[in-house]
């Protein structure tokens, strides 16, 4: 075992970790479509929701049980996604202004 935990040491002593480089070369033109990416997950989330509102009140005047159940399940999806966009956007601000 002895063997093995050294010649890890020897491996990680002897290979480079180099700085990160940015890929797109300072390009202004990735970072405004990230931003329009974000804004646009963000607003399709919102009007996600606010349409399965709009579909559990129409399925609820018109007795119909499966379109409230198709507007409760959007609605929870839309929240899932409005927390893995919150979850995603600062991940994504952070590599990308670690890269520049």
């Amino acid at each position: 075992m002895s063997l093995l935990v050294h010649s890890f040491t020897v491996l990680a002593d002897a290979v480079n970790n180099p700085a990160p480089v940015d890929p797109t070369g300072g390009s202004k033109g990735v970072d405004l479509l990230l931003s329009y990416t974000k804004w646009g997950v963000l607003i399709a989330c919102a009007v996600v929701a606010l349409a399965s509102g709009g579909f559990m009140a129409i399925g609820a005047l018109s007795h119909r049980p499966d379109n409230v159940d198709k507007g409760k399940r959007a609605l929870i999806w839309s929240i899932i996604g409005v927390v893995a966009s919150a979850c995603a956007i600062p991940l994504i601000n952070t590599v990308a202004g670690a890269a520049g």
